[in-house]
């Protein structure tokens, strides 16, 4: 089992910048990928964010150039740094890690909301 716990949400204006953390209860290191989603009420989950082991990272087109995923060894975190942040960009946050056994886990969430 992987415990995640995710902070760093909350209310912001936009144009303004939030940065999200999960920590893990595991070596983030040890996991082939560590994820970042969102869920907007009323839609579906979406991916944000991906970073693999070997530290490729992938953005969802919605947030390319304004977000930013980042593992930090200190906090044996994965950080999402958001920048720009739109009205559309709120959402329920999620951490997401695939663990080499092939098991998802998932964190219970953070909210986010980005006032116009």
């Amino acid at each position: 089992q992987v415990q995640l716990v995710e902070s760093g949400g909350g209310l912001v204006q936009a144009g303004g910048s939030l940065t999200l953390s999960c920590a893990a209860s595991k070596n983030i290191f040890s996991f082939n990928a560590m994820s970042w989603y969102r869920q907007a009420p009323g839609k579906q989950r979406e991916l944000v964010a991906t970073i693999t082991s070997g530290g490729r990272t992938n953005y969802g087109d919605s947030v390319k150039g304004r977000f930013a995923i980042a593992r930090n060894a200190a906090k044996n975190s994965v950080d999402l740094q958001m920048n720009s942040l739109k009205p559309e960009d709120t959402a329920v946050y999620y951490c997401n890690v695939l663990h080499p056994a092939g098991q998802v886990f998932w964190g219970q969430g953070t909210q986010v909301t980005v006032s116009s």
